[in-house]
């Protein structure tokens, strides 16, 4: 093995869950540095949301040190397999998205990879561009080429049919079709979450089937959401999404537990494992873990905002924890005066239901104009009022 080749590997095995086959990937980077050609490195993901999180950036900062290390990176928009639908990890059915919500969503997707990646040396591609030629008689021919028993070795789809859950036929199709992305793209090496460790196999066996040289595998860890259980998710509501205003992302961030932080340092962090580690070591011995949450909030509103952004965050976030206002609080103009506080709560969008405004009083856990109010029968008389709820939630009400 190279220096060249050491190095990029000790770089591609930072923070990965799993390398399949390491040995096949070390010879396939001498190679490209013998005859200076790049290897093809892939990542698809649907467009099934309108924005990416910070789960998403995991295998994105993966890309772009494979990239860095100068590689070609092709950000593969899957179009044509949203609407099929994933079906990874799920015990029912994905509900299918029209191609108008999938093109809507899609408009966004680059754009916000691209603040991670570089965006000039990045090739995007859209999956439909070959599997909508396929047609009918293709797709046959490539249904041909696996066994429904393979297809049911993947866990999740073994445990909808031992439980009598159904599975539609063209969940089957699924992980062919992501697969065929691999050979329409002569793949060297496809990125995915844990989760989609089957998918990218199966990818590797077409690619054999059509003559062609196995890509590598590289999972990466799915990180857990807010909560510190589920994994990060726009349907679970416990994501930061990457275009969130830089004071609700660093708010965010700042409400992980001590615990889960690390977590979050080791996924997401650019800091090098010998810094991380001093961290570590300083908390052991009495340091407030709340200092190193602040610098991860900082690193990361830095990265999708600026350094600016990150320090004003940090005087924002503090100035909450006081009691005090933030600088950004969303106007909202209400009508009915007097009105009920929880019909309040819940027409400024601080509240989801009057049911949840009041439990929210009852706990005292809503304050106007800075004063805890604690009458669940409270009407609000008109004027203009800054109400919270929480910590985190603002609204300046001009009530009439």
């Amino acid at each position: 093995m190279t220096e060249t080749v050491r190095t990029a590997m000790s770089v591609i095995k930072r923070g990965v869950e799993e390398l399949i086959v390491e040995s096949e990937l070390e010879q396939k980077l001498l190679r490209a540095e013998k005859c200076k050609q790049p290897l093809r490195v892939k990542l698809g993901l649907d467009p099934t949301a309108a924005d990416l999180h910070l789960g998403h950036t995991v295998v994105l900062n993966k890309l772009r040190q494979l990239q860095d290390l100068g590689h070609t990176v092709i950000f593969l928009i899957g179009d044509f397999t949203s609407m099929i639908g994933d079906p990874s990890g799920r015990n029912v059915t994905r509900p299918p998205l029209t191609r108008e919500q999938i093109e809507e969503n899609a408009k966004t997707y680059f754009a916000q990879a691209s603040l991670v990646l570089d965006a000039k040396r990045t090739e995007i591609r859209y999956n439909s561009e070959w599997c909508d030629a396929l047609g009918a008689r293709g797709m046959i021919q490539l249904a041909a080429k696996y066994t429904v028993a393979r297809i049911l070795e993947r866990e999740d789809f073994t445990k909808r049919f031992k439980a009598g859950t159904p599975i539609s036929v063209h969940e089957l199709l699924y992980p062919l079709m992501q697969g065929y992305d691999s050979v329409a793209l002569n793949s060297d090496l496809e990125l995915g979450g844990t989760d989609q460790k089957f998918n990218l196999l199966v990818g590797r066996e077409l690619q054999k089937d059509y003559g062609q040289e196995p890509q590598c595998i590289l999972t990466m860890p799915l990180l857990e959401g807010l909560d510190g259980v589920e994994k990060m998710s726009k349907s679970k509501g416990n994501y930061i999404a990457i275009t969130e205003p830089a004071n609700t992302m660093f708010a965010k961030l700042m409400s992980i537990s001590d615990e889960m932080m690390w977590r979050y340092y080791d996924l997401l962090s650019f800091r090098s494992i010998e810094e991380i580690a001093g961290f570590k070591k300083e908390v052991e011995q009495g340091r407030n873990p709340r200092d190193i949450k602040v610098l991860l909030g900082q690193e990361i509103v830095e990265r999708f905002h600026s350094r600016q952004a990150a320090a004003d965050a940090l005087q924002d976030f503090d100035r909450r924890a006081k009691g005090g206002i933030p600088d950004e609080v969303p106007e909202v103009s209400l009508q009915g005066a007097p009105l009920g506080i929880g019909q309040l709560l819940k027409q400024a969008g601080l509240c989801p239901s009057t049911s949840e405004a009041l439990r929210m009083v009852e706990q005292g856990g809503v304050r106007i104009d800075g004063a805890v109010i604690s009458d669940k029968a409270l009407k609000v008389d008109a004027g203009s009022l800054v109400v919270q709820v929480g910590k985190r939630k603002f609204a300046r009400v001009t009530l009439t």
